[in-house]
């Protein structure tokens, strides 16, 4: 490990020179195994295409209006496979307009940052930026009418129109602070999002933000913590904020031996999973203790009569060991158990094959709920297997849908058929790549026919790369 004075030096910012040392020795990496996240389903795209009335196969059901996009990683240019990690690319939206039983059209276009504009040989993107970070690749969301490009550890959510034009990077007019998530959970109560956020620089603090449903952040509450935890997601329920302080810190050797993604699995730090009254300071989070482990996603989280809170989530036994380029180890599914009164959490496997990208219906998001639907993934490659899962967690039974050979799903989301229809009555809407033919489609299954066929399938003319997460926003 580093000589502690170099640490004092370089504590709680990156220095230009320790930046300029990390850009030689990433420089000089060389590879000595291929970076499986340049390469196959994760090969980058370069250009933007737009494909007009798509061909369908099926029949698109007619409540379906709106839009399905999907942000995921995507160099705008080539990178050292030797240093490239897949959580750092540059954003790349896929979308599919729907509207009225019709496809409107399928466009990708990369997210406006200052290295895609450049690249592009456009102006830059209006609006504030951080002063290193300034990618919004993870997820996409709709809040406050608008539709949000976001990303973790710093960079700010980029505003972009119903057709994936970027408009403006934006701090939500100012009230920003710090840093917000990939991951804010919507209250269907409220209307606002929380999220648990951090900044890669800040290693001494998370925040918890609440995002009105005027778009402004109305919440903004510093947690103290040690070495500078990666907290991917969070989850809301009725009294308390989920905060997930686990093994995962910002590695200052990772930066300076020229890795792209200053984060590894710290055996010194210790696991806790925080329980946050809603509208409490730091003081009052009721920390409990849990085994090392690392989790990117849940899915949902509630209350039980007694007191516990119950959060069903992917969980990994470490993460990011010292030379990954992405995501390492099998994530198992698992419920926990989190008991304030004992300050402990118990975990339960639900089911140990490989699970990801856990999604249920959100109008119960916080509530006691039935069904989760998994991506499977691959310990070699991750998006490379040809199966999704049902989880029924009242019986405990699971249904597979296998797309069949070279037929890789990304995540499925859930979209209720109405307002008021029940758990599970909707469609479970995901981007396909048939390797096969390097072509990609969008699938919209029936959720409760979870093996039947599909009830509609959106043709895309090219191969969509593996990415993150998606959701349907309605459009009016």
């Amino acid at each position: 490990s580093m000589p502690s004075p170099v640490k004092t030096a370089i504590r709680g910012v990156v220095t230009k020179g320790v930046m300029a040392v990390a850009g030689f020795n990433r420089s000089r990496r060389k590879a000595t195994q291929p970076n499986i996240f340049l390469e196959g389903v994760h090969t980058p795209l370069t250009e933007e295409i737009t494909e007009i009335d798509p061909k369908v196969t099926g029949a698109i059901p007619a409540g379906l209006n709106g839009l399905y996009v999907r942000n995921g990683p995507n160099p705008v240019s080539p990178v050292n496979p030797a240093a490239h990690h897949w959580f750092v690319g540059d954003g790349m939206l896929h979308g599919v307009r729907l509207q009225d039983g019709k496809a409107l059209w399928y466009r990708n276009r990369w997210v406006r940052s200052n290295s895609v504009s450049d690249a592009l040989g456009e102006p830059r993107a209006p609006g504030p930026r951080h002063p290193r970070i300034d990618v919004a690749n993870t997820n996409i969301v709709g809040h406050a009418g608008k539709i949000w490009a976001i990303v973790e550890a710093g960079g700010y959510p980029v505003e972009v129109s119903e057709d994936l034009e970027t408009r403006a990077h934006s701090d939500f007019d100012g009230t920003l602070g710090q840093s917000f998530s990939a991951h804010p959970h919507y209250d269907p109560d409220t209307g606002e999002m929380h999220a648990i956020c951090y900044e890669s620089q800040q290693t001494n603090l998370l925040w918890h933000k609440v995002l009105g449903a005027d778009g402004r952040v109305r919440r903004d509450e510093p947690i103290p913590v040690e070495h500078g935890p990666m907290v991917h997601d969070c989850m809301i329920t009725p009294k308390y904020v989920i905060v997930m302080d686990l093994p995962v810190t910002f590695s200052m050797s990772a930066i300076i031996s020229g890795m792209s993604f200053p984060y590894r699995w710290n055996e010194n730090h210790k696991a806790r999973i925080g329980l946050l009254p809603r509208e409490g300071s730091a003081d009052d989070i009721i920390w409990c203790d849990v085994d090392p482990c690392y989790i990117f996603h849940p899915a949902n989280a509630y209350e039980t009569e007694d007191g516990k809170v119950v959060m069903d989530a992917c969980v990994y036994d470490h993460m990011f060991a010292p030379d990954n380029t992405g995501p390492d180890g099998v994530p198992k599914f698992e419920s926990l158990t989190i008991d304030p009164a004992t300050r402990t959490v118990s975990r339960r496997v639900i089911d140990d094959r490989a699970h990801e990208f856990p999604r249920y219906d959100e109008r119960l998001t916080g509530k006691p709920y039935r069904y989760v639907y998994t991506t499977a993934v691959a310990a070699d490659g991750f998006l490379t297997e040809t199966r999704i899962f049902k989880h029924d967690l009242t019986n405990g039974s699971c249904e597979v849908r296998d797309f069949g050979s070279g037929r890789v799903p990304g995540e499925f989301i859930f979209i209720p058929a109405s307002e008021t229809a029940s758990e599970d009555e909707g469609w479970l809407m995901g981007y396909v790549v048939d390797t096969n033919a390097g072509l990609s489609e969008l699938v919209i299954l029936d959720a409760a026919n979870f093996t039947a066929p599909a009830v509609a399938t959106v043709h895309i003319p090219q191969r969509i790369p593996q990415g993150f997460h998606g959701n349907f926003i309605p459009v009016g």
